[in-house]
């Protein structure tokens, strides 16, 4: 075997074999195949695309290049989930104590954020003292004593996705439905749950812009996961606008906290309830009706709340925040936005919105970027609602940054405001099983 011939073959579009995939991962991972060659192998991916079969040998090729976690030790059903990420996205903070308050295990493996806001690690390390460094046998004892933990991602674990995914940044590759979702399901499979929820969000402040993109890759994924003998199943949820009213790590978790108190509803709350009913049901807890009273319940009874409390504390974080959320010590300067016109809300562009929020240091620009717990966006009104001008629309929160012109600019830059009441949107577009 040589990287000529695979590379010539897959331009022209013919199938890799199994173990031509498999050489081309461990020689890649080991150094022996150079970054040019593997390069032009990715481009003729992303011209030529791959086979499901393909997919999957990519995908257990990546999933094989490192450690794999051994969760046969915990005692319950476990249930991983993924999302493809978005603006105001907390999800995995409220839906891992609602499930596991149901009796099924979330043990899950994260990574921190690069862009608007930082990622569910960047959220939790926001709390005094919360660590998500942990040893694997302390990662495990977490998960059966809360039923829910998140910690950092391991070194050792998918490191062909790590080398591979910087390639494919550096080389405009990284838009390859295949070459996606061998990178999400090689980190979901690794992690070894029994069943996989995949989130996977479309609209102006996700990845997957369109619709249609978005049903292919979650299609994918799910049969790669199917195929490798997994439970999976994905939903496709509306990233058109922000998730929740409030971006931003400290800020998010506060209203995700919010939403485990009982006192928030809307399009956040929706999603985490829809997202939680389909792992309790992945799970073997009931029908979807039954799942989703399953899961409203453990919100009113605050026993999801309790978990999170539980999880938290076991991880070192200072819990007195949920009951004082002047803990977190808060932002050093805040700036309103106000409504320029009367009207409707009829759009609120979720990536303008994101960008805000990185202006005020709620985000990383590249790895080595320092985050800026505090900063962030909470929304005062939201899709649909009527403002009259001068209106307060949004608050803006930082501690590090020097100005907030760049900001309000995009905030007001992503509100159209109309005469005629905007159509309702559904949090959930499609479900694919």
């Amino acid at each position: 075997m040589n990287m000529y011939e695979i590379i010539t073959k897959t331009k022209h579009g013919q199938k890799l074999t199994n173990e031509e995939i498999k050489w081309l991962v461990d020689g890649y991972v080991s150094g022996e195949i150079p970054d040019y060659q593997v390069s032009a192998w990715l481009m003729a991916v992303n011209l030529m695309s791959l086979s499901d079969e393909e997919t999957l040998c990519l995908t257990m090729a990546m999933k094989d290049s490192g450690e794999t976690v051994d969760l046969s030790t915990i005692k319950n059903v476990t249930v991983d989930k993924h999302s493809t990420g978005g603006v105001g996205d907390k999800t995995s903070v409220i839906i891992g104590p609602i499930v596991a308050s149901c009796g099924v295990s979330v043990p899950k493996m994260s990574g921190k954020g690069l862009g608007h806001t930082g990622g569910t690690i960047d959220k939790l390390e926001s709390i005094p003292g919360c660590s998500t460094r942990a040893e694997f046998s302390d990662f495990i004892r977490y998960v059966n004593d809360t039923g829910f933990s998140i910690v950092s991602q391991s070194g050792n674990l998918v490191p062909a996705d790590k080398k591979l995914y910087a390639l494919r940044d550096a080389t405009a590759t990284v838009d390859s439905i295949p070459l996606i979702a061998s990178s999400i399901m090689s980190k979901k499979l690794a992690m070894g749950a029994d069943c996989i929820l995949l989130d996977v969000k479309t609209g102006s402040g996700a990845f997957m812009k369109n619709e249609d993109d978005a049903e292919k890759l979650a299609s994918l994924m799910v049969r790669t996961g199917q195929n490798a003998g997994k439970k999976c199943m994905a939903v496709i949820t509306d990233m058109d606008i922000p998730l929740g009213r409030a971006i931003g790590n400290q800020l998010e978790i506060i209203e995700a906290v919010e939403v485990l108190k009982n006192n928030v509803r809307g399009n956040l709350y929706d999603i985490c309830i829809e997202l939680a009913a389909d792992m309790l049901m992945m799970a073997g807890k009931g029908a979807k009706d039954e799942c989703v009273k399953l899961s409203e319940e453990a919100i009113s009874s605050g026993k999801a709340l309790e978990v999170f409390r539980r999880s938290v504390s076991q991880q070192g974080g200072d819990t007195g925040f949920i009951d004082n959320y002047g803990v977190l010590g808060g932002a050093k300067k805040e700036y309103a936005v106000y409504s320029t016109s009367e009207g409707y809300i009829s759009k609120m562009n979720s990536e303008d919105i994101g960008l805000a929020s990185l202006e005020l240091g709620a985000g990383r620009r590249t790895k080595e970027s320092e985050i800026d717990y505090t900063a962030g966006i909470v929304l005062e009104k939201e899709y649909g609602d009527y403002v009259k001008k001068g209106d307060k629309l949004a608050v803006l929160y930082t501690s590090t940054a020097d100005s907030f012109v760049l900001a309000e600019k995009k905030v007001l830059d992503a509100v159209v405001i109309t005469e005629e009441k905007p159509p309702a949107r559904k949090c959930v577009i499609k479900v694919i099983e």
